[in-house]
């Protein structure tokens, strides 16, 4: 048996590995489109690859996905987090947990990741094809006839360069990269496409005040968008562009398709203290002005905020840095416990996540058995990973989603009898 696995990355190298555990008998092949495979556990997690999450039971990690969740649920009491980190671990490549939940390889190297993958695969007799591009496929029978070509002849492609392969089984794992340009092949064999919209983008606020401050971080800041359900909270990082961090990112992703509709253009509310009201931060000013009246506010920072932070906003209320608490109206007390805690800028536009590139859309999962990872639509093809309308927040729940569908479709694909 013949089981080609499209795409290598994350999901088509779990997939793949799977696939010849599972079935010693089989021949498996992964095409890859590009040069290279696993490009984005190389760069992930800044180099370290953020292999997954802390565990927790599959109804709680499920809730991290925006889209796919129910899926999800079903897709992890087969192969979870935990699943995950036993099945790196016996294989070499040990994992550790930050204090955010986030988990590395002990080496914070992503090197470890890709060397365990290549090495598995390797063993297992997996061949791996770079370069070359699957552009259609047919069905006769129970054999899949796919259209390939040469993609590293600097696109100039030739009628020589287009051949055909056969398989018996076929897995997609492009990742999300193809949704943004379409997947027409699949849509004319009956799969459904969910139009791919950008998710885990930050924020551009060119017109912004705090602009200046670009690399100042607050560790606890509380996001949302007026007018609708969109909040969320944590780490928030002021960037030359805008804003980033864990805060935005979880807000882009839940809103990713909202955002979408609006163009990228909308307003964002920030409370910097975390979550204090408006009245508890002006009677906390006001406490401040009575009990140390020679004090200059803008020079002592409160609510763990970062100095510059704290007299740019006190600044902003007209509160300079010469001036003392006794000195300091009430209007200016009042302003700056708004800027604190009811803050609003400008969105104009978005920008890509560096490395944690993600869509949300792909292949619809009405069309996919989460038992197997099987299309409900043509028998013996799989999916796994991104390619499908699943998609994470920030902080190895994507990199889960490749890991568990992978593994799920690796270990259905070989079997004699397939469902469809």
């Amino acid at each position: 048996m013949h089981i080609v696995i499209i795409g290598g990355g994350a999901a088509g190298f779990m997939a793949a590995i799977t696939a010849a555990e599972s079935f010693p008998g089989s021949k498996v092949t992964v095409l890859e489109k590009s040069g290279k495979v696993l490009s984005k556990v190389r760069i992930s997690g800044g180099g370290r690859c953020n292999v997954t999450h802390q565990p927790s039971s599959a109804n709680h990690f499920a809730k991290n996905y925006p889209r796919g969740e129910k899926f999800l649920k079903s897709i992890l009491s087969v192969f979870s987090a935990d699943d995950t980190v036993s099945w790196f671990e016996s294989r070499g490549a040990r994992l550790k947990t930050e204090p955010d939940g986030r988990m590395f390889p002990v080496t914070d190297s992503s090197d470890t990741i890709i060397h365990c993958l290549m090495e598995n695969a390797r063993k297992k007799g997996v061949e791996v094809r770079t370069g070359i591009g699957v552009h259609s496929f047919e069905k006769t029978g129970d054999q899949f006839q796919l259209e390939i070509r040469n993609e590293s002849r600097n696109n100039e492609l030739r009628s020589s360069d287009a051949s055909r392969i056969m398989a018996d089984r076929v897995i997609i794992a492009t990742g999300g990269a193809p949704k943004l340009q379409g997947f027409d092949w699949l849509a004319e064999h009956r799969h459904p496409i969910i139009h791919p919209v950008p998710s885990l983008f930050t924020f551009n606020t060119p017109e912004s005040y705090l602009l200046p401050l670009a690399g100042v971080s607050v560790q606890h800041a509380k996001v949302s968008i007026p007018n609708t359900s969109l909040k969320s909270e944590g780490p928030l990082l002021i960037t030359h562009w805008g804003f980033s961090g864990p805060a935005i990112l979880r807000l882009s992703a839940w809103g990713a398709r909202e955002l979408a509709g609006s163009d990228y253009r909308f307003m964002v509310r920030i409370n910097w203290t975390g979550g204090s009201h408006f009245d508890q931060v002006r009677e906390t000013l006001y406490g401040l002005k009575s009990s140390f009246p020679k004090q200059q506010l803008a020079a002592h920072a409160q609510y763990n905020l970062p100095a510059r932070l704290w007299r740019l906003l006190a600044e902003k209320a007209g509160i300079t840095g010469e001036l003392r608490l006794a000195d300091t109206p009430h209007k200016s007390l009042n302003k700056l416990a708004m800027l604190l805690t009811d803050g609003t800028f400008d969105v104009s536009g978005k920008t890509t996540f560096k490395e944690e590139f993600v869509t949300c859309g792909g292949v619809s999962l009405e069309c996919i058995d989460p038992k197997t990872m099987e299309s409900r639509n043509v028998k013996g093809l799989f999916f796994a990973g991104e390619v499908i309308d699943v998609d994470g927040i920030t902080g190895g729940f994507n990199f889960q989603n490749a890991w568990s569908t992978g593994f799920i479709a690796g270990k259905h694909a070989g079997l004699e009898e397939i469902a469809g």
